[in-house]
């Protein structure tokens, strides 16, 4: 039986794919195949091999860099280095070097001829039928405002800083390219990060402007910054207390040429990222991408086979600024067409406005070679005149390549088994010390400790969108009930002076929580026995993920993303077992909210097995990054199977 040790050099590497026969299995009658990909640990993990069966689609990941790759073996690119045969009790160890396509066939011939077991080697039908494909992954570009621990405001930041991981993790070349955000306060977060010595000019506002690039290599992904003077300033990613930065398009605008720079000029591990990779624009501040991509690269030939996917978080934010400014964009005259934005007449501010703009979302929609929100209800609303938000005509004429895919959550951070914010722990299995947590809960907050009353909870921000302004106007008839409450959240001053008054009227009943605060977050998560959600639109929704991990029941309206994860409880469903995980109501009134918590309090009351398996059922559901990051795959290769949109 012999084990045979296959090195992969660059060069091989290119090929898209590999075909390798069922006797090169990783356990076979021919022996053992171990693969790597050249001696140096960074090449392995950047190339990041897998087998896949072609029959039954089951994955084996490949070792990256194991002990068959000391660094003692040189540079796999050296077509003379062939170890020895080494024999070990009977059992051959045999390393070779793969340089080309031509060695890998011959070699593959030479091992697959013998019959070290006596057994005859199967026919070419049969290995054609059952072969083994060893597939290199994509390379891949995210472009982003934010990311995860780097900068954050919102959703935006929990998927750019997680996504590239679980993507890294199945076996892809990731890059994630942000802003050097130095605002005075967080700049620790960029302590990792190396100069990377590299320079590029930006031409666009009428000058030339230099970028450099930083660099951290973690948890596999290779993490970018942009740097520029605009990046180094008080206040978040957007604006500071005055309100957003009045130069944006021009930051955003660097970041996007700087995005499209990076895969061609940095050597990460020794290599570029190249032409042929697929970049993932999120939101307007990485809507250029796709345009540059188009006007300024292709014509020149370059990325022509590179793909770009369009990612909106949330519609509401457009990046519409003045036409005059499109000049400063860098675009050629004649692309003006694809940013170009006309307001209705009842947008405009008075009856000289022509209601002329340019609006880079819109320039991403209409470039992009694939469009994807996040989640499959968002991708219906956003094509109707209710949640399109002027665009709705534009996505529903790209309805064929839009898709949705649902955020994952860190179910490392939010595990109700080892979470470090609350104070006991529980699971599926054994889900008693949720009524800990609770009673933890209403002794921390100054309420009376009720197992038997319902408490509800709310976490987010505090305007029109989370529906805040519904729970004001019912709160009266849900204090009626027999339940406890506690908001926590900040925004609206007028919510936030609402919630104090509401502390003060229902001593024994409500607490609220002005501002934000992560250890309470999950507390709150792990001790209610629901979370509602009434948001007007709700692109995605993490809250309501995060409630059914930790066995608490989501009441939502059914929107978007809520409408795709909270499926409404059934008690007859299942031979009388019931189903569903929560409720989600329609149309979004005090009414229809009054009876779904009606329910959710009759249920807790009175049938205790329907209300744990209420919680078992969402507690089992999976929206693990993982599973987020194999939809993703679906689309990257639908988009690389077809030809890029603009050519």
């Amino acid at each position: 039986m012999a084990t045979h040790t296959l090195f992969f050099s660059p060069a091989i590497l290119s090929k898209k794919y590999i075909i390798l026969p069922r006797q090169l299995s990783l356990s076979s009658s021919a022996g053992q195949i171990a693969v790597s990909c050249g001696t140096q640990p960074q090449r392995c993990r950047n190339h990041g091999l897998r087998w896949r069966c072609l029959a039954d689609k089951s994955q084996v990941e490949l070792p990256h860099d194991g002990p068959h790759a000391p660094s003692s073996l040189g540079d796999a690119d050296n077509p003379e280095l062939n170890l020895p045969v080494k024999e070990s009790n009977g059992n051959a160890h045999i390393t070779t070097v793969v340089t080309t396509k031509e060695e890998l066939e011959e070699l593959i011939t030479s091992i697959t001829s013998k019959e070290e077991s006596g057994a005859p080697i199967t026919s070419n039908d049969e290995s054609k039928e059952d072969s083994k494909l060893l597939k290199v992954k994509f390379s891949i570009v995210f472009v982003t405002a934010e990311a995860e621990p780097y900068s954050k405001t919102g959703g935006l930041a929990d998927v750019c800083g997680s996504l590239p991981i679980a993507l890294a993790a199945r076996g892809h070349r990731v890059m994630v390219v942000l802003p050097r955000y130095l605002n005075g306060k967080s700049d620790k977060v960029y302590g990792n990060t190396v100069d990377l010595g590299k320079r590029t000019k930006v031409t666009c506002f009428g000058a030339e402007h230099e970028v450099a690039f930083f660099h951290e290599y973690r948890e596999n992904v290779d993490w970018v910054f942009v740097d520029h003077p605009s990046f180094r300033r008080p206040g978040n990613p957007y604006g500071d207390s005055n309100g957003a930065f009045g130069d944006n398009q021009f930051r955003f605008t660097l970041l996007s040429y700087a995005a499209c720079e990076a895969p061609l000029v940095l050597e990460l591990g020794g290599f570029n990222y190249g032409e042929k990779c697929i970049f993932v624009a999120n939101d307007w501040h990485a809507g250029l991408v796709p345009v540059l991509l188009g006007a300024k690269y292709r014509p020149f030939g370059v990325y022509k086979d590179a793909r770009c996917i369009a990612v909106i978080h949330n519609i509401a934010h457009q990046g519409v600024e003045p036409a005059t400014t499109y000049e400063n964009l860098g675009l050629p005259p004649d692309w003006y067409g694809a940013l170009e934005w006309v307001f209705p007449h009842w947008a405009r501010k008075h009856a000289l406005d022509k209601g002329e703009a340019v609006n880079i979302l819109k320039g991403a929609i209409v470039t992009a070679d694939r469009i994807i929100t996040v989640s499959q209800g968002y991708s219906w609303e956003i094509t109707t005149p209710e949640g399109g938000y002027g665009l709705d005509g534009l996505l529903a004429s790209r309805k064929s390549v839009l898709d949705g895919i649902v955020n994952g959550i860190d179910v490392t951070d939010w595990d109700p088994a080892t979470d470090k914010h609350i104070p006991f722990h529980y699971s599926i299995d054994d889900i008693s010390g949720k009524a800990l947590c609770k009673a933890d809960l209403q002794r921390e907050l100054g309420l009376p400790i009720k197992p038997a009353t319902l408490l509800i909870g709310f976490i987010g921000r505090l305007d029109y969108q989370k529906g805040t302004d519904l729970v004001l106007s019912a709160l009266p008839e849900i204090m009626q009930m027999d339940v406890q409450f506690v908001m926590l959240g900040s925004g609206n001053i007028a919510y936030e002076e609402w919630m104090r008054s509401a502390e003060n009227t229902y001593k024994d009943k409500f607490r609220g929580w002005v501002g934000f605060n992560v250890p309470i977050s999950h507390r709150i998560t792990a001790g209610c026995d629901i979370i509602i959600m009434p948001s007007r639109f709700e692109p995605c929704g993490l809250n309501q993920l995060y409630a059914m991990r930790y066995g608490t029941v989501p009441v939502v309206h059914c929107t978007g993303g809520l409408r795709d994860t909270v499926e409404t409880f059934n008690p007859f469903a299942d031979e009388g077992r019931g189903s569903g995980t929560g409720w989600a109501f329609s149309p979004l009134t005090k009414e229809r909210l009054l009876w779904a918590l009606g329910l959710a309090v009759s249920t807790y009351r009175d049938h205790k097995p329907s209300w744990e398996g209420l919680m078992k059922r969402g507690m089992l559901k999976d929206f693990t990054w993982d599973t987020a990051a194999s939809h993703y795959e679906q689309i990257f290769e639908w988009a690389s199977i077809d030809k890029p949109y603009v050519q």
